[in-house]
């Protein structure tokens, strides 16, 4: 019996033995977590974060939307606090639509506290992320950049970078209105990544709403005008610009080929250049009007004065023949203009001499950017008169031997349309200063009446019209420089021209740059003049004369 007793008392002893080993082991274990965790806690995080400003909008002159700011969700992540991260790559890859194989190496960097995994996703997709309650994945809402019109302008309106500052085009030149002021937003986590609190240190101010002077409607028309003659001609490129003569504000400005303003990088460089401030080229026959003009105000000439013209020219080592029949003979200043006589233009820029023809180049606005309201704008290239050489006169009098861009052009006819009075070009809508005078009323409305000249009877573009409307301009057909001559493949046509021709209200250029199977500013560009008038006038509600 006792024997019994005693055996049960050493199981009971050893019971209460193991009972305190235990409970003193678990003691230890709470006392290690308990230190641990203290460990991470101390170990918060601070992160100062950028809170980007919503950008302000870009509107047309009606008020339509070209460039909203939108929510999205940017996706981020903290590698160290991520246990599985092959297991997170696999469920993340398919919501953030990048290569599982890229999201490993990001997330296998335990070292690293905070990584970019997708910037600036639909709200939707970046909603799906934060429903899947990841630790050590975070996200944060952002505003991107879109373009309801998606094609429209958007070499115009330019593109916006992860920073949510402009790159191009407007979003570049206008940054400063429409981007606002971002904020700081300062986030304290402990060492498990939870926020214990946010401060915002510095809010965020939205950027202001521009107002363009373009018109949706016409833009959207000159740009499908512009495709009907990327299909016909497959050129290099080819732009158009829509101006009011009066003011200098630009309604409409077109580049083919079209690229997605949504999704810019699927286009080629090429592409995504505004031909019509960063496009240089020599003029040809455009060109013509300043000479004559400039020999007008002199008064070298007479619109009705009669130069025997003869079939070439020799100007010191340059022949200069005539491009169209008729050019030559006894032919009157109007006729030369009207026929675009390169022979009787260089003979009237030759009685300029080079330092009046000079003058006058300069005072169209040549040689020098036009102050539109759009990042990097050419200025164009012209010989000082000590540089020339012995034909440089003939040739420039003619447009060759100097280069200029669409929108010097346009400005430069904006005197001739305006009475005398050159307009600076501008985009953004807004109080502008007077334009210049830079020739007389009476210069201006004769230079006018010959370009009327230009598409009647004998001129060069007879078959550009309006019924009801008198159109005024020049056709222009230059020969491209290549390798110190000419090619004899490509070429600049081009047209210039205004409406109603005695009261100018709209002013269209058009260029294309190379065109295959036609190679005339009569042909090729004039007509697309005429698609544009045929819309722009009426939409405007411009009354015929």
């Amino acid at each position: 019996m006792r024997l019994v007793e005693r055996r049960i008392g050493l199981l009971f002893a050893l019971f209460l033995f193991l009972l305190a080993a235990a409970a003193l082991r678990a003691s230890w274990i709470g006392t290690v977590k308990a230190g641990s965790l203290g460990a991470r806690a101390a170990q918060q995080q601070v992160e100062d974060m950028v809170v980007p400003a919503r950008r302000g909008t870009i509107l047309d002159r009606r008020g339509m939307e070209l460039a909203v700011s939108e929510d999205a969700v940017t996706v981020f992540a903290h590698p160290f606090l991520i246990d599985d991260p092959a297991r997170v790559s696999a469920r993340l890859a398919p919501l953030l639509g990048v290569p599982a194989d890229d999201l490993l190496k990001k997330l296998s960097d335990r070292k690293s506290t905070f990584v970019y995994l997708r910037h600036k996703m639909d709200a939707s997709a970046g909603h799906r992320i934060e429903e899947l309650g990841i630790e050590g994945i975070d996200t944060v809402v952002e505003p991107k950049r879109s373009y309801p019109q998606g094609y429209l302008a958007s070499q115009v309106l330019g593109t916006v970078g992860d920073a949510n500052s402009g790159l191009a085009g407007l979003e570049y030149s206008q940054q400063d209105t429409l981007g606002g002021h971002d904020g700081r937003r300062r986030v304290v986590k402990d060492a498990l990544g939870q926020p214990v609190s946010l401060v915002e240190t510095d809010r965020a101010e939205s950027g202001d709403d521009i107002r363009l002077t373009l018109d949706a409607a016409i833009q959207e028309r000159v740009e499908a005008v512009l495709g009907e003659v990327g299909q016909t001609y497959q050129p290099a490129g080819a732009t158009a610009v829509v101006m009011d003569p009066r003011s200098g504000a630009i309604l409409a400005l077109a580049n083919w080929p079209r690229v997605d303003a949504n999704d810019p990088g699927s286009a080629p460089d090429y592409a995504r250049q505004d031909r019509a401030i960063q496009f240089n080229y020599e003029p040809g026959s455009t060109f013509k009007a300043f000479t004559v003009a400039g020999a007008l105000q002199e008064k070298l000439i007479t619109p009705d004065t009669v130069l025997q013209v003869p079939s070439e020219l020799q100007v010191a080592d340059r022949t200069i023949g005539e491009a169209h029949e008729e050019g030559n003979g006894p032919l009157t200043v109007a006729q030369i203009l009207a026929r675009s006589s390169n022979v009787g233009s260089a003979m009237i820029g030759l009685k300029l001499g080079p330092t009046r023809f000079d003058r006058w180049v300069r005072s169209f606005g040549f040689s020098k950017p036009t102050g539109v309201d759009l990042p990097g704008e050419q200025q164009g290239i012209v010989l000082d008169p000590k540089h020339y050489s012995g034909s440089s006169l003939g040739n420039m009098s003619i447009g060759q031997g100097l280069s200029v861009t669409p929108i010097q052009m346009a400005a430069g006819f904006t005197a001739i349309a305006d009475g005398g009075i050159r307009h600076e070009p501008y985009i953004v809508a807004g109080d502008r200063e007077p334009g210049r005078r830079v020739v007389s009323r009476k210069t201006a409305d004769e230079v006018s009446k010959m370009l009327e000249g230009v598409l009647a009877a004998g001129g060069t573009a007879t078959e550009a019209s309006v019924p009801g409307y008198t159109l005024a301009g020049k056709t222009g057909t230059a020969e491209k420089p290549e390798n110190g001559t000419y090619s004899k493949t490509d070429f600049v046509a081009s047209f210039i021209g205004y409406a109603p021709a005695r009261n100018p209200r709209l002013l269209v250029s058009v260029m294309v740059d190379e065109p295959r199977g036609d190679i005339y500013g009569g042909t090729v560009a004039a007509p697309a003049f005429e698609r544009i008038m045929e819309f722009a006038l009426p939409y405007l509600k411009i009354p015929p004369e």
